[in-house]
């Protein structure tokens, strides 16, 4: 019995951070592990373009978010590890969708619908700034699971609107051209952890709050010092609640450890103990990474190699796939 697949892809817009590794790359790479599924993950570069113009960022956005993977431990051999612009039939197969998708579906996306409220609550004409990859974000989000027909694509609950689109264009297309595409379920780990920033608000990178993940150890300890805190003194019990201190510690401990840290907060640590302790719970952890990280990114055409691999297994499964929906739409070959 095959395997059921599963494809996961990774915006190439920042650097990644404590809450990427704890919420989708940690999980991602331990699921692969237990070779239980059919693993894609790909870098979204296509997709970057709609949030950034900004080549060098993107760019290195791009070898940033390889790299961490790699990193991790992905292994290449057992998952397809790709970069969406590395394969053609994606795109090819995006403007395929574009002709089957109704306009009204899109006008409902959210992206599209919070920028349209946002320019009329400004004042402006309400498409001001939009561009038509923002527009047409889910068509191009769909090319990408329907392509290899995902039957699982893990996502966060902002983004369920978006496989159920995927699932009307595949069923569209399927009910004009014949059974087609596979139609994708969204996977919602509600146990996954969501972790807060420096700020207490979720960690983002559009708000500025974030960790990066493979920072030396003396910038990581003064990232840490930064995370916000009351004011309560050394002796105060402190609440581990409402504490950022707490639940990234959490995110990273042991049971054992978590009950430990748990208690020290009921003794009232100071704050400035509880962030030295958390610095030495996550660089303990991530060190090791962060060697290989550094090597990688120094290492181009070990980079460049792997991306390639893994572009010519998924073009093996995306060729075929197109040319059987050539055939359907009617652009095949004349004989």
């Amino acid at each position: 019995m095959a395997k059921q697949r599963v494809l996961t892809g990774i915006t190439t817009t920042g650097t990644p951070h404590l809450g990427n590794y704890v919420g989708a790359i940690r999980p991602a790479i331990a699921e692969s592990q237990r070779g239980e599924f059919d693993a894609f993950f790909f870098l979204a570069d296509y997709h970057a373009l709609i949030k950034s113009h900004e080549p060098n960022k993107v760019h290195q956005s791009s070898r940033e978010i390889a790299a961490t993977w790699l990193a991790l431990g992905l292994d290449t051999d057992t998952t397809t590890f790709y970069r969406q612009s590395d394969v053609p039939e994606i795109t090819e197969l995006s403007w395929i969708l574009t002709c089957v998708c109704a306009k009204g579906l899109m006008n409902r996306s959210h992206a599209y619908k919070a920028a349209v409220q946002a320019n009329e609550q400004n004042g402006d004409d309400p498409d001001f700034g939009v561009t038509m990859g923002l527009f047409s974000y889910p068509i191009l989000m769909a090319a990408d699971i329907l392509m290899f027909n995902a039957s699982k694509v893990p996502v966060g609950r902002d983004q369920i609107q978006h496989i159920e689109m995927a699932r009307d264009m595949a069923q569209r297309f399927n009910h004009l051209y014949g059974e087609t595409f596979v139609l994708p379920q969204a996977e919602v780990g509600d146990d996954v952890a969501v972790l807060s920033g420096l700020d207490g608000r979720k960690m983002s990178k559009s708000y500025g709050n974030t960790i990066p993940l493979f920072l030396p150890e003396k910038k990581l300890q003064k990232h840490i010092n930064k995370i916000k805190t009351n004011l309560l003194e050394p002796g105060d019990p402190k609440d581990t609640a409402d504490s950022t201190v707490f639940e990234i510690w959490q995110a990273f401990a042991t049971p054992e450890q978590t009950a430990e840290m748990r208690q020290k907060f009921a003794d009232g640590i100071a704050w400035g103990q509880a962030k030295k302790e958390l610095f030495g719970l996550i660089n303990e952890q991530i060190a090791p990474a962060r060697e290989r990280y550094i090597a990688i990114l120094e290492d181009g055409q070990f980079l460049e190699a792997e991306l390639k691999k893994g572009a010519e297994k998924a073009r093996a499964h995306a060729a075929p796939m197109l040319d059987k929906v050539r055939k359907a739409v009617g652009l095949s070959a004349f004989k």
